[in-house]
C-alpha cells in the first residue's frame, strides 16, 4: 500500500499538512488554483504517490463546503459539456499512473499549468471579459471544453492538480467571479467523488489515511470561512489575478520540487 499514518508523522510534518488543508478551504471558497501550493505542500510532507490519496477525500470535504456556499451560482450547460472529457481524462490519467514514476507526474503537470496559463493571459489581453459565459455551440468552444476537459481530468488524476487547469478555461469562458465559483465547486465535487474507487484501487486510499484525513478535515472548515470572508471584497479583476499567479506558482513548484 502506498498510504502513511498519523504516527509518522511529526510536530512540524502534522503543522504544515494542517496548514495545507485550511489553504484547501480557502481556495474552494475564494481563489479557485490556489490549492496547488497545498499539493506541494503534501508532496513535500509526505511521499508522493501517498500525498495524492490523502489530501483527495481533504479536496472533497472543500468541496462541500464551497457547494453549500455558492450552490446558485453554478452554470450546469458547462458542467455537462465538461464531464465526457473529464472522464477520459480522469482514466488516461489511471494508466499514467500505473507506470509513471514521481518525477515524470510532477514535470508532466508543470509544464501545462504553466503553458496553460500562458494561453490564459494571452487571452485576456486580447478581449474584455463578458458578463455571461460565451456560448459554447461552435467548434471552437466545442473543442476547447473538451481539450481542456481532457487536461483537467488527467491533471486531476495524477495530482489533483485539476483546479488551475479548470480555473483557466473558466476564466477564458468569460465567467464572473460568484459563477466561476459555483461551476467549479460542483464540477469538483463530482470529479473528485468519481475519483474515489480509482485511488482506492491503485492503493492509495486505505483506513489508515482515511483517519489521517478525518483529522485534516477539521482544519479545511476555517479556511473555507475565511475564503468567504475574503472573496466578498476581492474585485474581479484582482479575482482573476490571483487565479493565475496561483497557477504559476503551483506550475513552478511542481517544476522545481
Amino acid at each position: 500500500m502506498d498510504t502513511i499514518s498519523l504516527s509518522h508523522l511529526t510536530g512540524w510534518e502534522f503543522a504544515a499538512l494542517a496548514f495545507a488543508a485550511l489553504l484547501v478551504g480557502f481556495s474552494k471558497t475564494a481563489v479557485s488554483g490556489a490549492n496547488t501550493v497545498s499539493l506541494a505542500i503534501f508532496a513535500a510532507v509526505l511521499p508522493a504517490r501517498a500525498s495524492t490519496g490523502i489530501l483527495l477525500p481533504v479536496l472533497i470535504a472543500g468541496d462541500v463546503l464551497a457547494v453549500l456556499t455558492y450552490r446558485r451560482h453554478a452554470h450546469w450547460p458547462t458542467l455537462w459539456r465538461l464531464f465526457p472529457a473529464v472522464g477520459v481524462g480522469v482514466v488516461v490519467g489511471t494508466v499514467f499512473l500505473v507506470w509513471a514514476d514521481d518525477a515524470a507526474v510532477r514535470t508532466s503537470i508543470g509544464v501545462i499549468l504553466l503553458f496553460m496559463a500562458g494561453v490564459t493571459m494571452w487571452r485576456r489581453r486580447q478581449a474584455d471579459s463578458a458578463e455571461q459565459p460565451e456560448e459554447a455551440a461552435s467548434r471552437t468552444g466545442r473543442v476547447k471544453a473538451r481539450s481542456y476537459g481532457v487536461l483537467g481530468g488527467f491533471t486531476t488524476m495524477v495530482a489533483n492538480a485539476g483546479g488551475p487547469v479548470m480555473s483557466l478555461y473558466l476564466l477564458s469562458a468569460g465567467f464572473r467571479k460568484l459563477g466561476f465559483l459555483g461551476t467549479s465547486a460542483f464540477f469538483f465535487l463530482i470529479v473528485n467523488v468519481s475519483k474515489l474507487p480509482f485511488s482506492a484501487g491503485l492503493g492509495l486510499i486505505d483506513g489508515r489515511s482515511l483517519l489521517l484525513d478525518a483529522v485534516l478535515v477539521v482544519f479545511v472548515v476555517p479556511g473555507a470561512f475565511l475564503g468567504k470572508w475574503a472573496v466578498r471584497r476581492i474585485n474581479q479583476l484582482l479575482f482573476e489575478r490571483l487565479v493565475i499567479a496561483a497557477t504559476v506558482v503551483g506550475g513552478l513548484q511542481l517544476l522545481l520540487a
